[in-house]
């Protein structure tokens, strides 16, 4: 990118210990942001690498300034510290990114109910959970980016399939992101979300060991479209559902590449 087009604004990722959280969380540290690495991985437990002290050392390592703080998202007060934290140390708030998520690719029939409210509570109500603790501070300084990641999932039948638990939270998601930015308009605060494909993540990866990923997208690109909308002005970039193909336009005109 260059130039650091969010020097100076502070931003809170979840679920950045890898993935497209980790992507996404250095993207923005590269573009000068201040980061909040969020989620609840501090030790390496196998199969899935990364833990937040990680890619908060990432960060820090290319110049950028981190703050790993361990956050179970599907708990209120986890991510209230959090978010106090935050404020504590850097003093605002003016990016959110929730990217925080659970699935178990079941079949309706195989899934128990416990599961599906797992998959609910981590992926759809921890969207709300955070969007409400980061709100008050983002109203009143009257400027922020809420960016929430959804999923192809939530419109189309992926293949290979995600069960219909996270299909539905991720439609959740898109819904709430429509309506949450009609009621923050006023707060000039923007709230958007990304749609991604099946991507190279790690966990996404394990779980399809023997499917073939060359066509598949990476967190990488994921980074650099969260940062482009986190740079965008919230007056009038918002209420936005976006693939990559909705947004590929826009970058290239910004003189962005993806």
């Amino acid at each position: 990118m260059g130039n650091k087009q969010l020097e100076g604004k502070v931003a809170i990722v979840t679920g950045a210990s890898r993935g497209i959280g980790k992507a996404i969380a250095l993207a923005l540290a590269d573009a000068g942001a201040e980061v909040i690495v969020a989620a609840r991985t501090v030790e390496q437990s196998a199969p899935l690498k990364g833990t937040i002290l990680k890619t908060a050392e990432e960060i820090k390592a290319q110049g950028g300034r981190a703050l790993p703080v361990q956050t179970n998202v599907a708990d209120e007060e986890s991510v209230e510290n959090m978010v106090q934290k935050t404020l504590d140390e850097m003093g605002r708030i003016d990016i959110l990114v929730n990217n925080a998520g659970t699935n178990i690719p079941r079949y309706l029939k195989d899934l128990t109910l416990k599961q599906w409210d797992l998959i609910m509570k981590v992926t759809l109500r921890s969207v709300i959970v955070c969007s409400k603790a980061v709100m008050p501070s983002m109203m009143a300084q009257r400027w922020g980016h809420i960016v929430n990641m959804s999923s192809v999932a939530a419109i189309t039948f992926n293949d290979p399939m995600t069960g219909l638990a996270y299909d539905v939270s991720k439609a959740g998601i898109n819904r709430l992101t429509w309506g949450l930015a009609e009621e923050l308009k006023e707060y000039n605060i923007a709230v958007n979300a990304l749609m991604p494909k099946n991507t190279t993540s790690e966990g996404w990866v394990i779980l399809n060991p023997d499917v073939d990923k060359s066509d598949w997208q990476t967190p990488e690109l994921w980074g650099k479209i969260a940062t482009f909308v986190a740079t965008r002005d919230p007056g009038n970039f918002t209420g936005r559902i976006l693939t990559a193909d909705d947004i590929e336009q826009e970058i290239a005109k910004a003189g962005w590449n993806l």
